[in-house]
C-alpha cells in the first residue's frame, strides 16, 4: 500500500500584542520523503520570547540538513534542542533579555515518524481518530500532581500553577527532553503539534474526531477558530501543525474496447 502525506501549519496571535511563538515545516534538500515540523512557544517578555522561539526553528532546520538516510533521527533532535538552548542562553547574555522558549521537533522519513520535546508545548498521535500517543507536559502540576497520581487530568486544567514549568530551553539546566516514535506508518496516522494556545481549548477525542474527519487545512482553520472563540477575549498565542498520512488513491485505468470494423 503506498502512502502520502498531506501537511499544514497555521498561526494567530490571539489576544497577546505580540507573536512569540514559531512553527515552520521542512522538506530535506537531500533525502526524498523526509520531512521536519518544528514548533516553539517563546516566553520572556516583548521580543525576548520570539527571538527564543527563532533560535529554535533554526537550529532545528540545520540539524535536519546535515541529517540523511542511515543516520540516528534520535540524536538529530536531540541536537537540534540543545543547539536551541545554548543559542538562547548566548542570546540572553548579549541581549540583557531573559528568554526562553518549549520546542516540539518532528521527523517524518519513509515508513517511520520520530520526535522530541521540551515544555508544554504539544505532539499528539491520531490514528482514524482514535488517540494513540501524546507528549508529557514538562509542567510542575503534570510532573508532580498529575503522574504521581494526586491530581487528574480534568483537575489540572484549573490548577492555579499549571502552567508552571520544570523544564524549558534558556534556563540554567539542560532541557529535559523526551523522544517519541511511530514505526511503521499506516493509512490514517495523523500528527499535531500546537501550542498551549491550542490544546487548552481541547478534549483528546474532540481533536482526534476534528483531524479524522477535515483535511489538515479544514482541521487548522477549525481549531484555530474553536480556540479564538472558547479564550473569550483572553486567549494565548495560537500555533499549530498537522501531518496526516493518507493511502495513495489509486486511479482506475480505462475501459479497452475493441475497435469496430468497417461495415460491422
Amino acid at each position: 500500500m503506498a502512502l502520502t502525506i498531506e501537511v499544514c501549519k497555521a498561526q494567530h496571535i490571539g489576544d497577546r500584542e505580540e507573536q512569540q511563538d514559531r512553527v515552520a515545516m521542512f522538506p530535506h534538500p537531500l533525502y526524498k520523503g523526509a520531512l521536519l515540523a518544528v514548533l516553539a512557544d517563546g516566553m520572556g517578555g516583548l521580543s525576548g520570547g520570539a527571538m527564543a522561539a527563532e533560535q529554535v526553528i533554526q537550529a532545528a532546520r540545520q540539524n535536519f540538513d546535515r541529517f540523511g538516510p542511515g543516520a540516528n533521527a534520535q540524536e538529530m533532535l536531540s541536537a537540534a534542542i540543545n543547539d536551541s538552548h545554548d543559542s538562547i542562553r548566548l542570546t540572553a547574555l548579549s541581549a540583557e533579555k531573559d528568554p526562553h522558549s518549549t520546542a516540539c521537533v518532528f521527523v517524518l522519513t519513509p515508513g517511520r515518524a520520530e520526535w522530541a520535546h521540551c515544555g508544554d508545548s504539544r505532539i499528539y498521535q491520531f490514528r482514524n481518530g482514535e488517540m494513540i500517543v501524546r507528549s508529557v507536559d514538562h509542567s510542575l502540576v503534570m510532573r508532580k500532581m498529575v503522574i504521581p497520581g494526586y491530581l487528574t487530568e480534568e483537575q489540572a486544567e484549573s490548577h492555579p500553577n499549571k502552567n508552571l514549568l520544570v523544564s524549558c530551553l534558556g534556563e540554567e539546566a539542560r532541557p529535559e527532553i523526551d523522544f517519541g516514535e511511530a514505526v511503521p506508518l499506516q493509512a490514517g496516522d495523523c500528527f499535531l503539534l500546537c501550542s498551549d494556545g491550542i490544546w487548552a481549548y481541547f478534549k483528546n477525542e474532540e481533536l482526534g474526531q476534528i483531524l479524522a474527519e477535515m483535511s489538515p487545512r479544514q482541521a487548522a482553520e477549525a481549531l484555530l477558530e474553536r480556540a479564538r472563540e472558547r479564550s473569550k477575549g483572553r486567549g494565548d498565542n495560537c500555533s499549530l501543525a498537522i501531518v496526516k498520512i493518507k493511502e495513495v488513491e489509486q486511479q482506475k485505468k480505462p475501459m479497452m474496447g475493441r475497435m469496430r470494423k468497417p461495415g460491422e
